[in-house]
């Protein structure tokens, strides 16, 4: 009598692994796990499992309980979580504790990760025409001004994390860009940062909430318009991402209004001291960094090269 083949464990290891790796690089603002899940050769398969999840909502709904564990990769998905998850865990202290002590070097190195971003998020524009170049003018013009605009301090209100869950779990399956980034453009990276140190479960359940819908309903919708008006989309996207450089602007100073310090504003290094050669270095580093990782996925997306016919 054949046996059924039980779950391959070693397999499900290896995506825990892709899922650490995406998540440790989802958690650093300029490197997208989408992209280091292009590199893993598993984004295909992930964007499938997302997919496949209203069709199981569905048969649950209908109460066709056994059809639809069957037929929903809930191993793939709890591995792949399940490393994203360790990941964040991580990460969350060691990068807390660097942006309450070394803000300008952590955020040089953000920096050239966004530089960096842009530069690869370029290429996937197949024809750069005038229309595409005047969108990503208005598009970085807009951000710009909405980076100086909005108060220091956004929301921590829970339905303000829950939306910002709903956005930041849409660069998982956009390669180039990262959630962390989303979350430092909506003023919540620290924050979040604190409340998985702290283990805010209220925070920390409201955000995987808003992340759980966002990835079925909003990315969805992200995935219908890079289908229909791709160069479009990437053309806005990459302004969105040029103008919230502003948020990442290493050098900074309080500026003081009737001898109060307010919101900073962007200045230039004084001088070049040993700490600023250190801040551009780290911006070269974050540069190289997604260029290696782009370079890395752009081999595993080339076809293999046909061998020569036999004479």
């Amino acid at each position: 009598m054949s046996q059924h083949p039980g779950p391959n464990w070693r397999r499900y290891a290896s995506v825990f692994l892709s899922g650490w790796l995406m998540g440790t690089a989802d958690v650093i603002p300029g490197v997208s796990g989408g992209t280091v899940a292009f590199i893993l050769g598993i984004y295909e398969e992930l964007i499938d499992a997302i997919r496949s999840v209203v069709p199981f909502l569905r048969r649950l709904v209908s109460l066709r309980w056994r059809e639809a564990v069957k037929g929903f990769p809930w191993l793939f998905l709890l591995a792949l979580g399940a490393g994203i998850g360790t990941a964040v865990l991580s990460m969350a202290r060691f990068l807390h504790w660097a942006l309450e002590t070394y803000p300008t070097y952590v955020y040089a190195l953000f920096f050239g990760l966004i530089v960096a971003s842009v530069y690869v998020v370029r290429t996937r524009v197949q024809t750069w025409k005038p229309h595409l170049l005047l969108v990503t003018l208005l598009f970085t013009a807009g951000t710009y001004l909405l980076m100086g605009l909005r108060p220091a301090q956004t929301p921590e209100a829970l339905w303000f994390i829950f939306l910002s869950g709903m956005l930041a779990i849409c660069a998982m399956i956009l390669p180039g860009i990262s959630g962390a980034f989303i979350l430092v453009l909506l003023g919540k990276y620290q924050y979040l940062l604190g409340a998985l140190i702290h283990l805010d479960l209220d925070t920390i359940l409201v955000f995987i909430a808003g992340a759980a819908i966002g990835i079925v309903s909003f990315a969805n919708v992200l995935r219908w318009l890079l289908n229909h008006y791709h160069d479009l989309t990437v053309a806005a996207l990459i302004g969105f991402m040029l103008g919230a450089l502003r948020e990442l602007w290493p050098w900074k100073r309080a500026r003081l209004v009737d001898h109060i310090p307010v919101e900073p504003v962007d200045t230039l290094p004084a001088a070049l001291t040993s700490e600023t050669a250190f801040a551009l270095g780290l911006m070269g580093l974050g540069f190289g960094i997604v260029i290696v990782i782009e370079r890395l996925a752009e081999r595993r997306r080339r076809p293999p090269a046909s061998p020569p016919a036999r004479r």
